[in-house]
């Protein structure tokens, strides 16, 4: 049974209908993050510290999520801690949040007045999504899926994505299975150690994929949109009358245009020849149904 609603009010304003944005990594959630934090009534985070901090111990510890309105108080509240526009706030906030929003002072980059929707768009915002669910009810879903050898090669080029791979990431206190990794079973602790690190970003790929499959059983009717950063890519204005119509509030086509996404299908000059095997071996399967070929 799912708990009465609770309203949250941030700076004097309802929360009603926040807009949480899911995805792997460097599947485009920043592309997304930056039309909606540019758009008219918005007030979008990106990776504040209250919010990264609960993410990724729910990440790590999915047990810590599934202990029931003590994990979804917690969240709500790094939440309202993290939409709060008071002076110097955006010093606060990391420089991906900051570019999002053009901000180049300490902020605030939103007025109280202004603002009718809330959100956020925090990296690996995926693994909480069930509790963002029954933190809030009436929540709005934007995910986001990428074909993964593309996601690979901006993984292996990113110092903070290669941070997670670490041998101590999966030590005998580890949880197991670890969505976050896209580890199954402790038997495997060794033999992801071992594997090389375009595995390891791929695993982390198909584990996020597959999170983004069942959420479309998981979820409610109405409250879930699917896009491909491929269409963000070839088609930002037909991707911004979309989300516009699910949100039903004018999304901002010239930020997403702004956005300057990557060329689709890099992967073929950006990953040599064994890590491009790999990365297909080990997501084949979610490569073919998703249709990247």
């Amino acid at each position: 049974m799912r708990p009465p609603p609770h309203i949250l009010v941030v700076n004097g304003i309802k929360v009603r209908q926040p807009v949480f944005v899911l995805a792997a990594p460097h599947s485009g959630s920043d592309l997304l993050a930056r039309a909606l934090k540019r758009s008219p009534g918005f007030h979008v985070t990106i990776g504040r510290a209250p919010v990264a901090h609960v993410v990724y111990a729910f990440a790590r510890r999915p047990s810590i999520a599934g202990r029931g309105m003590g994990a979804t108080r917690v969240l709500r509240d790094a939440l309202a801690e993290s939409w709060q526009i008071v002076p110097g706030a955006c010093g606060e906030c990391p420089a991906a949040c900051r570019e999002a929003g053009g901000v180049t002072g300490a902020g605030p980059c939103a007025a109280p007045g202004a603002v009718a929707r809330f959100g956020d768009a925090s990296p690996d915002l995926i693994y909480s999504a069930q509790v963002l669910l029954q933190a809030f009810p009436d929540a709005r879903f934007v995910q986001l899926i990428r074909d993964g050898r593309d996601v690979v090669a901006d993984m292996l080029a990113d110092p903070a994505a290669l941070a997670w791979f670490k041998p101590a990431m999966l030590s005998e206190e580890a949880e197991f299975p670890n969505p976050f990794l896209g580890v199954n079973a402790a038997e495997h602790r060794d033999r992801w150690k071992a594997m090389p690190t375009a595995g390891k970003c791929a695993l982390r790929w198909r584990s996020a994929v597959r999170l983004s499959a069942a959420l479309h059983r998981d979820l409610p009717r109405g409250q879930l949109l699917t896009l491909r950063y491929e269409e963000l890519a070839s088609s930002p204005a037909r991707a911004a009358e979309e989300l516009s119509a699910f949100l039903q509030a004018r999304v901002s086509k010239v930020a997403l245009y702004g956005g300057r996404a990557p060329k689709t299908g890099a992967w073929r000059s950006r990953l040599h020849g064994e890590d491009a095997a790999l990365v297909e071996k080990v997501a084949r399967t979610e490569l073919a149904r998703l249709g990247y070929r």
